[in-house]
């Protein structure tokens, strides 16, 4: 066989033994993410027996906002999400993205069979069903787009304390699921159906939108035109798809999310919350809280697009999608605690290595009870236990019986903040220090990359600077 031929067989190669090792891989990540949903259900089930009453679900730390919003949002009465409002209250019509609220209605549509008393909960149930099967495909679209280390990486997601934790506060696992399979089929050079998959994953949730800055990017710096092109278009038509029947007919249904995105102050979570707790003054002005998360965002933004132009070696396309999602949370006036499922495929692709990502998790961990058992202290009215108040019925394994004072949830706050800060600031070192990547230790480009993958750089600071010394070089004056 001529080297040529060796060449073009190399790829249907390696294509053949990913779908050999995904086959395989398939039942194994398949049973245990179904496992890990089954456990995240039991969870919650001290909850549901006590019908998600408050104090119950603070205390025992499995708050959904999926069974209230049943009742609170009028899916119960018949009321159709963007459609119809529901009027004594700021909220008027259902305030999440047209692709969330129409799976809400899907599932109202479907528990509808069932009697009064019942209808609450079955609604709650096969909301979780769905869910667990949005996880199941976000954990194999995401070992798919892993390539050689698929196996680690399926399994740090799906054994993730996050996942078992978060994945049925609210409809966030919807998104993570386009989201990771819209990044698989960019790793398969689908440019036009990762497009659409990730145009759906916006009508879900605004979050995916973040991810165009990358994609952009990095095709820039790889002159990949055309596959930037099919993938913006396939984004375009399938947002527009699913949001403009409701734009032109529920014109204000539709504009809810954006206007409350807008209006809503600092929520829980959030670094303005502890900051405000510190006594900075003129976060309660909604303008300028506004304008201090969007500037810094913006500016954090910048700093990743330089990045991106001016690293040695083209950054994996993972690696830049999870920096600008944390560019995106960290000065965020609202920070859920189920929003770290945005994070957890990007991170295991970014950087698939245990101790940071054990860190991150426990961190996360910390927060996730910070905020139920502070919840509680606040539902209560009570002062809360201090530090050592609380550690004493954590080690007892027990609940603080009052909840948690504002000081332990500030530190609760601060665990979640640092470690992703953390991870973020590990990732851009290994952006900046490509030898030392995990991934491309063994040879790897960019397993999540598609049409960036071993792509050579046509645009760059370094070739820039290179030009411009050429130049410089070639019209110096000759010495006589």
């Amino acid at each position: 066989m001529s080297s040529s031929s060796e060449r073009l067989a190399k790829p249907d190669a390696e294509a053949g033994d990913a779908r050999g090792r995904m086959a395989r891989l398939v039942p194994v990540l398949t049973g245990v993410t179904a496992l890990v949903c089954l456990l995240g259900w039991l969870q919650k089930r001290p909850c549901a027996s006590a019908g998600f009453d408050f104090l119950k679900t603070t205390t025992n730390a499995c708050y959904t906002d999926v069974y209230p919003l049943y009742y609170v949002r009028g899916l119960n009465d018949g009321l159709l999400p963007y459609f119809d409002s529901f009027p004594g209250t700021d909220i008027r019509f259902v305030e999440y993205p047209v692709l969330s609220g129409g799976f809400m209605q899907l599932v109202a549509w479907i528990v509808g069979p069932f009697d009064d008393d019942g209808r609450g909960m079955a609604f709650y149930n096969v909301t979780v069903l769905l869910l667990a099967v949005c996880a199941i495909a976000t954990v194999l679209a995401t070992a798919y787009t892993a390539g050689r280390h698929s196996l680690r990486t399926g399994l740090m997601v799906a054994l993730s304390p996050a996942l078992l934790l978060s994945a049925y506060i609210n409809w966030d696992l919807l998104a993570v699921g386009l989201s990771a399979l819209a990044l698989a089929a960019w790793s398969k050079r689908r440019p036009a159906l990762a497009g659409v998959l990730l145009g759906l994953a916006i009508a879900a949730k605004f979050y995916p939108l973040l991810f165009l800055g990358p994609l952009v990017l990095l095709c820039v710096r790889a002159g990949q035109w055309r596959a930037m092109g099919r993938m913006l278009a396939g984004t375009a038509v399938s947002w527009l798809a699913v949001n403009l029947p409701v734009m032109l007919f529920a014109w204000d249904g539709w504009l809810q999310f954006y206007t409350f995105s807008q209006e809503r102050g600092i929520d829980w979570g959030s670094i303005w919350f502890f900051l405000r707790d510190q006594g900075v003054p003129g976060l309660d002005d909604t303008s300028r809280l506004n304008l201090l998360g969007t500037g810094t965002c913006l500016v954090l933004c910048v700093g990743i697009a330089v990045l991106a132009l001016a690293a040695p070696r083209r950054p994996r396309l993972s690696q830049l999608m999870f920096l600008v999602l944390v560019a995106f949370m960290l000065p965020n006036k609202v920070w859920s605690p189920q929003y770290v499922l945005w994070l957890l495929p990007l991170a295991v692709l970014a950087r698939p290595k245990l101790p940071a990502f054990v860190a991150w998790q426990v961190g996360e961990i910390v927060y996730f009870f910070g905020i139920w058992w502070f919840l509680l202290s606040v539902s209560a009215q009570t002062p809360g236990e201090d530090l050592s108040g609380t550690l004493s019925a954590v080690l007892s394994l027990d609940a603080p019986e009052s909840g948690i004072d504002r000081d332990v949830y500030g530190i609760a706050l601060l665990a979640r903040f640092v470690t992703v800060l953390v991870l973020a600031a590990l990732i851009v070192w290994d952006v900046l220090r490509p030898s030392g990547d995990t991934v491309r230790s063994d040879g790897t480009d960019d397993s999540a990359g598609g049409f960036l993958d071993g792509a050579d750089d046509v645009v760059s600071l370094g070739r820039w600077r290179a030009a411009r010394r050429t130049v410089r070089a070639g019209g110096a004056p000759a010495v006589p």
